[in-house]
């Protein structure tokens, strides 16, 4: 999808359905806009459902003033226009009021955007506005004097956030990584002392495959692996285990032979034929596959049992990611027949040691967690390996859970013995 091929009012409604479906923000909260090549500004209207926006509600202020739709403009304009006058270079604004950053607005506190890598290059420094009265001038003014200061991600305090970009897709991209980094923080938080990055990594080249080769056919067997696995990608992202362009699926097809998701595509709308297939080596022409790709082909190489991999970073695994906490699959039996132990592994070595990392994944090992990283979930099949992707989030959340309301009670070695037994898991 080109997505800056869409008119601008199609590229509202998409990005404002994205968002008011994942509860990021409410019936009346919330407003878009894109600033046109003719310098008309096109907006969500003041009133209108969220729930039900359709194109035709979408309003243009034009470049004169003069305002064309059957609606009012939002009430929040006065802030978007101030924005666009004081930054040239943006083309597109995101207000919404998602509940973990409104509560970063009510402590008035920005969320960390160093706990993983790739959060600071996607959202930049953070700044925080001062309190204004909600489509005041006061409020314009206090947001734009902070975007003029170089910040593209504001949060406001005791309101929410607004989020600055060349295009509204990646005003969105640094919005939902906000939402992402500050949902982290709050769970890490309820576990022990998140630890943030000491220095950001520099881009890593390594993974890139230089020889290409083009397909002569693709098989049945193929198409439908590129089905499935975009399905479940589809899934991963509305379940919030992937975020737009973070998060990474690999299936084995054949021997030396597999196909992976692409490098910075937005993983909601992945279709099969952006998928990338490695053969011996060499990469689908024209395509860029995740920058992981090395690492995947290790564990195809070294790991006759493992047909599938997914790389990602899901909220509540993360939070024991970015801390000293342990995640400990001895809960239920469904966690530890799935899980069992998750080893952690120290930062940078999905890249800097892929086959060293690959080696870890026995039968016994389907799971190890990144230090302030990802989490990676290894099976037999695609969609064994996405339910223990799953079950990994689900157990994590549980456990943050329980330690508000009690001391967790691990199930007795006997217990983890006698599953071992009946389900032939050691």
């Amino acid at each position: 999808m080109q997505f800056d091929l869409l008119h601008p009012s199609d590229q509202i409604l998409m990005m404002m359905d994205r968002i008011y479906e994942y509860g990021m923000t409410t019936t009346s909260g919330g407003n878009l806009s894109v600033l046109d090549e003719n310098g008309d500004l096109w907006i969500t209207p003041a009133g209108i459902d969220k729930g039900e926006l359709t194109r035709s509600d979408i309003v243009c202020v034009k470049k004169d003033g003069t305002v064309a739709g059957k609606h009012k403009p939002s009430s929040e304009y006065p802030f978007h226009k101030l924005i666009y006058a004081r930054r040239a270079d943006l083309r597109a604004v995101v207000h919404a009021h998602p509940p973990a950053l409104v509560a970063f607005s009510m402590v008035r506190k920005v969320p960390n955007v160093h706990l993983l890598p790739n959060d600071y290059l996607v959202c930049g420094e953070v700044g925080m506005a001062k309190y204004g009265l909600p489509g005041s001038m006061e409020l314009g003014e206090n947001i734009a004097q902070v975007f003029e200061q170089g910040f593209n991600t504001v949060m406001l305090e005791n309101h929410g956030v607004v989020v600055g970009g060349e295009s509204l897709f990646e005003a969105f991209q640094r919005f939902e990584t906000l939402d992402f980094c500050a949902r982290l923080e709050i769970q890490a938080n309820r576990i022990g002392q998140p630890i943030s990055l000491a220095v950001e990594p520099a881009i890593d080249k390594r993974h890139e495959i230089k020889y290409e080769f083009l397909p002569v056919s693709y098989s049945s067997e193929e198409k439908e692996a590129r089905r499935e696995m975009c399905k479940l990608i589809h899934r991963s992202y509305d379940q919030r285990l992937f975020t737009s362009t973070q998060g990474t699926f690999s299936q084995r097809i054949g021997e030396n032979s597999f196909i992976i998701t692409p490098y910075n595509r937005d993983r909601k709308y992945l279709q099969p034929s952006d998928l990338v297939r490695i053969d011996n080596g060499r990469r689908e022409a024209g395509k860029t596959p995740s920058r992981s790709v090395r690492f995947h082909q290790h564990i195809y190489e070294t790991q006759p049992h493992v047909n599938s991999v997914i790389i990602a970073h899901p909220p509540n695994v993360m939070a024991f990611s970015v801390t000293g906490e342990a995640l400990d699959s001895r809960t239920i039996p469904e966690s530890y027949i799935l899980l069992r132990s998750i080893p952690k592994l120290p930062y940078g070595d999905l890249y800097r040691a892929p086959a060293e990392t690959a080696a870890m994944f026995k039968p016994q090992t389907p799971i190890v967690i990144i230090e302030n990283d990802s989490v990676i979930v290894t099976g037999q099949s695609l969609l064994n390996t996405f339910d223990r992707l799953e079950v990994a989030e689900y157990s994590a959340k549980a456990i943050i859970d329980a330690k508000s309301i009690g001391q967790i009670v691990h199930m007795e070695d006997s217990r983890i013995q006698e599953l071992e037994t009946a389900f032939h898991l050691k």
